[in-house]
């Protein structure tokens, strides 16, 4: 089974953070990706650029809204995400509670709904 591991930061911790910080997290994040990679469960994921080079769009009236930026004012920001495929939910939560956002912001875990060819 599929689930998506979404990484939530503080605006702090996005790549144009003091550099110092950014080589530290730097390591914990490829620590976390070798051993999803180790343990044959990485299907794939990104790191994302920073939220305000974010651009949210809606439709209203049959007419595009664009907005610069993330739609959602929150302390924590999408900063990248992994899919992996273990057996079960337990399993992905467990993978969870090692990503390094766990300890700094929030890590969301959802399961990926599987498509037939």
């Amino acid at each position: 089974m599929q689930f998506i591991i979404m990484n939530y930061t503080p605006p702090a911790d996005h790549p144009d953070a003091d550099a110092v910080r950014a080589a530290a997290d730097g390591e914990l994040w490829g620590a976390y990706t070798r051993a999803l990679i180790d343990a044959g469960i990485m299907v794939g994921g990104e790191a994302l650029h920073p939220p305000h080079t974010a651009t949210t769009i809606r439709m209203a009236n049959g007419a595009r809204e664009v907005q610069d930026g993330p739609y959602a004012a929150t302390k924590e920001q999408l900063g990248g995400f992994y899919v992996i495929d273990v057996p079960d939910l337990d399993t992905a939560l467990e993978w969870a509670a090692r990503n390094p956002a766990a300890t700094s912001g929030a890590v969301e875990v959802r399961p990926v709904i599987m498509r037939t060819p």
